[in-house]
């Protein structure tokens, strides 16, 4: 009897041993080009790598790392996309379409970046970038928030539910 209360908590402890790495199977890492497809997880972009995702689906976050480009094309985010250290972020529509974001679109301490005519249903955040940032015909249910961008932030006709923030005041 010993044995058998022994060896069950083994057996239902196995599934989740066996499950866990499941999860980080759902990532993919771009370098190059992903089109019109779905992925279910997370886009990491890796150090130095360029990625351009055209008409892709990501049912998760989009994350840019350190000197890496990332340039989207009618690309839906159901998570976030965010960048530190990036060389550059282009988010813009694809053949009519606009590129969407569930959640925010957050860049710091990196390149360029423009951000335009994507509806954004969290908040665009540009803080601490070295480089031109552009942002013009956006939707953003959240607030639009730059601070401590080196150059001035441009663009404009941005519609912005919350607060225009900082050097985005007047965009």
């Amino acid at each position: 009897m010993k044995k058998f209360l022994f060896l069950a908590p083994l057996a239902l402890a196995a599934p989740l041993i066996v499950a866990a790495p499941a999860a980080a199977d759902d990532d993919v890492t771009c370098r190059g080009t992903i089109g019109a497809r779905f992925i279910d997880g997370n886009v990491q972009v890796p150090r130095g790598a360029t990625c351009r995702l055209l008409g892709t689906r990501v049912d998760g976050d989009v994350k840019v790392h350190r000197n890496a480009t990332l340039v989207a094309r009618g690309l839906r985010v159901e998570g976030n996309i965010q960048a530190s250290g990036h060389r550059r972020v282009d988010v813009r529509p694809r053949s009519g379409a606009r590129s969407s974001v569930d959640g925010n679109i957050q860049l710091e301490r990196g390149g360029q970046a423009h951000i335009v005519r994507t509806v954004v249903n969290g908040d665009i955040q540009l803080f601490g970038n070295g480089a031109r940032q552009f942002v013009q015909r956006n939707v953003v249910d959240g607030n639009l928030q730059c601070k401590s961008n080196r150059l001035k932030v441009r663009g404009g006709a941005n519609r912005v539910d919350g607060d225009k923030e900082g050097q985005c005041r007047r965009l």
